[in-house]
């Protein structure tokens, strides 16, 4: 994280921001052009949050494919995999319980 000279001036204008942005909204905020607000104080859930609404604005067939039976893989004859140790690897930051 990281501040910046232009990031601390703003913040002596948050209040003229504000106003101004309140402002926008009460003459740009219409049913046919709606402004949406995003909660953006965790980056990551913001994002995702707004992916998901933005999706949500369609509609849109389910496209999920089957599920298939794959088929046992081929014994590895002649083939011994590296180590896991001797690769370079991504640290896996999500997905991990």
């Amino acid at each position: 994280w990281k501040l910046s000279p232009m990031d601390l001036e703003s913040r002596a204008k948050w209040v003229e921001y504000s106003k101004a942005k309140d402002d926008m909204f009460l003459h740009t905020d219409i049913e046919q052009a709606p402004w949406w607000v995003v909660n953006a104080d965790i980056k990551r859930n913001a994002r995702l949050n707004c992916i998901r609404h933005f999706l949500s604005q369609f509609d849109y067939q389910d496209l999920t494919p089957p599920k298939i039976e794959l088929p046992p893989r081929q014994p590895a004859e002649n083939y011994t995999r590296p180590p896991i140790d001797s690769q370079r690897w991504v640290t896996e930051y999500y997905g991990v319980d």
